[in-house]
This record gives structure tokens, sequence and C-alpha cells, in this order.
């Protein structure tokens, strides 16, 4: 699939779209290894590390050759229950038996969110290849169409050349976060959105019939080369 092209659209219960991501990942993780030795992908926190991502924790990764970023994080401790790191944590890495070495998660909890952005963006550096790239991105979608950290109309969304920046005003609370950047998500080999209850309905809706293009999750979906949408039915009623 080319940028600017419909997404793959997938819709069903709950737990026929948790069987679909695995399906994908554990897919897509063993291509990967098998061409270039390792796996790199990135999660969001919110419903989706919730309700989704526990999904993942049947897939027999291979953990010395896979690596996990997040999406964006809120500037909170790790240990806050706001945490994205936290709600990943709980939801898929430790249940897997995921090394810490696997693991990068962003540095959120500093008082410099803008060092802590270029600190991040050092480790993306070290750790793929030059430009950085990852294999695979897991998105969940706002009912305002923001995803990561991105809102919409936010002037984060026009950062070009960055992987990583600090967003200090998120419409959200706490309005404090990191967030990865939109090239740096739609740059990715594969990128799945997930949207998982009747509040994100307006909002698909609104994506697959071509209004609402400067929602960020439009611009992700028409940017990416392999974008995949998954629906529960709640989601899908429009």
């Amino acid at each position: 699939m080319s940028p600017g092209a419909r997404p793959d659209v997938f819709v069903g219960d709950l737990e026929a779209v948790r069987r679909r991501l695995v399906a994908d990942v554990g897919r897509e993780a063993g291509r990967c290894v098998a061409e270039r030795g390792r796996f790199t992908l990135a999660v969001p926190g919110g419903s989706v590390a919730r309700v989704g991502l526990p999904a993942l924790a049947s897939l027999a990764l291979d953990w010395t050759r896979t690596h996990v970023f997040w999406v964006d994080e809120r500037a909170v401790p790790r240990s806050d229950p706001r945490s994205n790191f936290r709600a990943v944590s709980d939801a898929w890495l430790t249940p897997s038996g995921a090394p810490a070495t696997s693991l990068h998660p962003m540095p959120a909890d500093q008082a410099d969110l803008a060092g802590a952005a270029g600190a991040y963006a050092r480790e993306i550096g070290e750790v793929l290849a030059d430009p950085p790239c990852l294999d695979y991105v897991v998105l969940g979608v706002g009912p305002d169409g923001h995803v990561a950290s991105l809102f919409p109309g936010h002037p984060a969304l026009g950062e070009t050349s960055r992987p990583a920046v600090a967003v200090l005003d998120a419409p959200a609370p706490p309005a404090a976060r990191l967030t990865l950047t939109l090239p740096m998500l739609v740059g990715a080999g594969r990128v799945v959105v997930m949207a998982l209850d009747a509040s994100k309905a307006p909002v698909v809706g609104a994506v697959l019939d071509g209004e609402g293009t400067a929602l960020p999750v439009s611009m992700v979906l028409r940017q990416t080369a392999r974008p995949l949408l998954l629906l529960d039915a709640s989601a899908a009623a429009r």
C-alpha cells in the first residue's frame, strides 16, 4: 500500500480484534528478525494498553532481539497510575517476562522535558538505523482524533526533523508530556491504529469518509505505507 491509499480495516468483537493484533505483531516480528536480526516497536498507553496489549503476552517473542519504545508519555513518575510505562508494563511486559534491556521508556519524569526529548532521540538513534525507523507502531486514537500526544492543531504536528519532542500544553491533563513526532510514526514499517469503544465512532467515521483530514489520526493513516485500522463493533458503528 502506498501513502494516501485507504487503510486496511478490520472490524470484529474485542476478542477478534485482539487476535488480529497478536497475529499481525507475530508475523511482523518473525519477518523482521529473520531479515534484520531484530524487531522494534512502539506502543501507547491508555485504553489500548489496558484492553488490547494484554493479548500480546501470548506471543513467544525473542526478547534478546526485541526492543520496545513508547509513542508518548505523561510527565509523571513511572509508578504513577497515569504513566504509560506503568500501563504497558502491568498489561503486557511484566506478564511476558520482558527484560529491562529490551525496554526503552521515555524519561518524562525529568524536570527538563526538552532535554528529556533530546535524550530519547539519542537513545532511538543508538538502537535504530540511521535514519531511525521503527518496524511497528501501535496507536490508540482519542475522540478528538489525537494520536500519541499529537493533538489537532498543535504546533508539535509540524515538527519535521526530530524523532521526539516535549509537549508542555496538551489540551488533556496532564499538560506536560513527551511524544514521538509525526515523521517518526509514519516512517514505521507497519502502523496499527486501534479504536475500541463507542466514543471513537465519530472520528473513525470522519476519517473513513475522507473528512477531518487535518486530524492527527488521519494524517498518520494517509502518510504511512502500511496502515491497519482495528475497530471493535462500537467504534465502527458509523
